[in-house]
This record gives structure tokens, sequence and C-alpha cells, in this order.
């Protein structure tokens, strides 16, 4: 190990020249209106490449279908198994878990949920898996709790941190207000640590842990965690005295609780099983060993933020759901966690400084303004998320956030809190995005805001036509200006 970094320094001798840092002059590279941001040292580049090159082993090396596809089915087959298959496969995943791996008509019409009817469900949260996977087993680990807990996030929120519930329930974990402040997950306008998945998954399982102490039964425990402890001792009650198992209260439980061990089992079997199905990721999201966090200091919005380390600001959002407003607050007794690209990590840290002193200059009146311009917007018939940002200079991620949106869905009459920054006037509906043609095709330019839900429901097709047309299309990060096939001429 000491003869390959000595190499590495070697190596590095001939950038040191043109790149001086610390004490030296640097060099720079403009990434906002003011502030330059000084480039890594090449030294601590080849390091970090070093001690991140095993934890990328751990990422999917191949997730196309063609790679994926083991059983040679054809694209479109749904493969469904007789029961004995079914029992067979959750009775060899049993034997791994103390969880009860039951197979019954229940379970079976749960995999049916998962592996034919919301397919397209499933290959995005195969996808996902990658992304919080690896942290929940961390916390497993460190906990000594069973692996299969890292389901229980799948039927809880589908693999969404900023998953909401009818009830409020929020997170990952779906945690309501007053058990997330019991486990310490602290809320106020700026942010919500019920959607951070790192704090929500430590707290989330410190309460499993509790439940789990009180029955001594993992099935109970989700039943529990599901309806809480009384409505299980309700049910415990009513079903006598003897009873112990979650099928033996299954008929006392409220009717949602019915369903929450099954779909637990049924998320275990179908994860594991997802190529006997012809199941495969759709997207792979960003893997959790790609992250690395940053401790900040003073407030800034992920407008910035993104501006200055050249991040994407949709994709900021997407990894630091916690903040609802995507502007990051400062306390005088702690720092912000903020989740950043490694690599974009090591910029931060090395520009630090730097950052802060531009803020200083530049932010201070402009996130005075930004809080006191409040506006409140009526949905009008044939609005959609992407028109509405883009009319008024806001993201849809914001527009989500400040209006808990779980979905780009509106109605007409809907009232919607939008922050807008002052100067900058709404854009006249008459302003119309405008499509093009070969004869051939219908084009269509994204924009800034844009969402493939609000370009199919725009131009009267399906999102699933639009990426059909669109195969080499990044459907996760839309770039502004990227010309897309929206329909077919004549």
């Amino acid at each position: 190990m000491l003869k390959n970094i000595s190499f590495i320094l070697i190596l590095s001798l001939g950038f040191t020249d043109s790149i001086a840092f610390a004490d030296g002059t640097e060099d720079t590279i403009p990434t906002s209106d003011t502030v330059l941001i000084a480039l890594d040292d090449p030294v601590l580049v080849a390091l970090d490449q070093m001690y991140r090159e095993p934890l990328a082993a751990l990422s999917p090396a191949d997730t196309s279908k063609e790679c994926l596809n083991i059983h040679d089915f054809p694209p479109d087959s749904i493969p469904i198994y007789e029961d004995d298959y079914y029992k067979q496969r959750l009775s060899e995943l049993d034997a791994k878990t103390p969880f009860k791996l039951t197979y019954n008509e229940r379970v079976r019409a749960f995999i049916h949920l998962y592996v034919v009817k919301r397919r397209e469900q499933a290959e995005k949260l195969l996808a996902l898996q990658h992304q919080y996977f690896p942290m929940i087993e961390e916390k497993l680990d460190e906990y000594d709790m069973p692996y299969e807990l890292k389901y229980l996030a799948v039927i809880e929120s589908a693999l969404n941190p900023r998953a909401r519930s009818r009830a409020g329930a929020m997170g990952l974990w779906q945690f309501m207000y007053t058990t997330g402040k019991l486990y310490g997950l602290h809320q106020n306008s700026y942010m919500d640590e019920r959607l951070d998945p790192i704090k929500s998954t430590d707290a989330a399982l410190r309460y499993l842990q509790y439940l789990h102490s009180m029955y001594q039964d993992w099935d109970l425990a989700l039943a529990a965690y599901n309806c809480g402890p009384g409505n299980v001792n309700r049910a415990l009650r009513r079903a006598g005295s003897k009873t112990r198992s979650y099928w033996d209260i299954y008929r006392y439980l409220p009717r949602e609780t019915r369903g929450y061990v099954p779909a637990f089992i049924a998320a275990n079997y179908f994860m594991q099983n997802a190529q006997a199905h012809n199941l495969y990721p759709d997207t792979l999201y960003t893997h959790f060993f790609e992250l690395d966090t940053v401790h900040v200091q003073q407030a800034m919005s992920f407008e910035y933020l993104s501006s200055v380390l050249n991040i994407d600001e949709e994709y900021l959002a997407q990894i630091n759901p916690a903040y609802k407003r995507n502007y990051i607050p400062a306390y005088s007794n702690k720092s912000s966690i903020v989740y950043l690209p490694y690599e974009s990590a090591s910029i931060f840290v090395m520009n630090e400084n730097r950052i802060y002193a531009d803020l200083t200059k530049k932010e201070e009146k402009e996130v005075k303004e930004f809080k006191e311009e409040r506006i409140i917007y009526t949905v009008r018939s044939g609005d959609y998320l992407g028109r509405i940002a883009q009319n008024y200079h806001v993201s849809v991620s914001n527009l989500r956030s400040w209006n808990n949106l779980s979905s780009s869905r509106l109605r007409v009459g809907q009232k919607l809190v939008i922050y807008q920054h002052p100067g900058r006037a709404p854009v006249p509906r008459s302003v119309q995005p405008k499509t093009t043609s070969d004869g051939k095709y219908i084009y269509y330019s994204i924009r800034t805001g844009d969402t493939l839900w609000d370009i199919a429901k725009a131009k009267g097709v399906s999102v699933n036509q639009i990426k059909a047309w669109n195969s080499h299309l990044n459907y996760k990060r839309l770039k502004p200006g990227t010309r897309i096939i929206v329909g077919t001429a004549g």
C-alpha cells in the first residue's frame, strides 16, 4: 500500500507545477457570478480513487435487461408460477431470517401485485435499492438487527424519502410528527429530518428495537410499527391470552395492518427473485457509495450551491430531501449536513471559506427577500407543475416541497404556495412552449422545471410513449434545451 501511495505522489508531481493549493496561487474555475472555485489537489484525488475503488465493486456492474435476463424471457413476458414454486422460494428465504416468511393466499396476492400488476413500480424499486439499501444495511449491522428489515422501507414508502401519507406520515419510514419528535427527528420551516434517509433510518430501527423488546416477535413488532402497540395489544386480548403470533390475531387487527405483514413477505420475495419474473432495474439511480457529506456552517440556497459546485439543482434536491424549500438554514449551535457527490464534496471542503465569504457579500439580501415574496396561486384548467414553475421562475421540486405534493397531479381550483424572487414577473399564460415538426415526428424542446409527466399531459400522450420515442433520453435528468419527440405528424 505504501508503494502505491509513493507511486501516486511521484506521478502527481507533474501536475503540481500548474496547480498550487492552500498557501500558494491557485488555479481556479468560474462557477457562479463572482466566486472562483479552486481545483482539487491531484494527489488527494488519486488517494480518493484508491479508497473508493473497492467500494465501486459493490455497485451493480450492468443493469441492462440483456445482461440480467438470464432466463431468456421475451421482452413482454410476465412469468407466473404455481404455488409450489413460491412456497419453495419462500422456504429457502425463511431459513435465513428470524421472520416467519409464511406463504398463503394473502401473500400470493401481494406477490402478484408487485410482479404482475405493478411491474413499472417494481422495476423502479429494483433501481432505488442501490441508493438506499447499503445505508440501511450498515445501520442494521450497527444495531445487530435482521437485514430483511430493509424491505420494510419498500412497503412503507416505495423507497421514496419524500413520501407523504394521507394521515401526514412522511419519509422512507413514514414517521408521524409526534413519533418523529420522540425519536429525535427535528422539524422546522426549512427542514424535516423525517425526510432525511440516514437519520430517519436510525430512528426507525431504534423504534423497531423497542417494539421487538415488547413482543419478542418480529411479526408482531411489524404490526405494531404500522398500527401502534395499542391496537396490537387489543388484538391480543380479543384473540385470547395464549395466542402470540401475527396470524393468530390477524382478524382482530385493523384492515390496513392485515395486509402489512403479507406485503412485507411479498417484498422479501420479489426483491430477491425479480429476474425469475422478467423484472429489472428501470434506471440506475445514484449509488449510496457515490455520495459524501459536508457540514455547512452558513445559510445558502440550493440554487447558489448548485451553481458554485456545478451540480444540477434538481439532483441536489433529490439527494437532500430533508430540506423542504431547497434552502439550507444556519444554526448557532450546529452545522447543517448536506449530501453531495463525493467529487463535489471534496471541492466544497477545499473552497468552504471562499464560498462563505462570497455568500456574506452576495446572498444576505437575496435570502431575506426570498422569504418575503409569498404568492398564493390558484390552479386553472390546463395547468401543470412544469408550466407553473416556468412562469414563476422556480423549480418543480420547489413547488412540490412548498406544497407537500407527492405527485405532479393537480386539480382545478387547488391553491399553491409559491415563493417568488422579487423583480421576476410571472410569464403571461399566453406564452406557450412551441413544438416543431419534420413531417414525421413532432418535437418539443425541454424547459427548466419540465418533467416527463408534465410534458406527456400537455401533449396528450403517455409517459411510456415519450420513453419509447426517445430511448436514449436520460429521464432522471432532463436537460433544458434538449429536443425530444412528443408525437407523430399527420
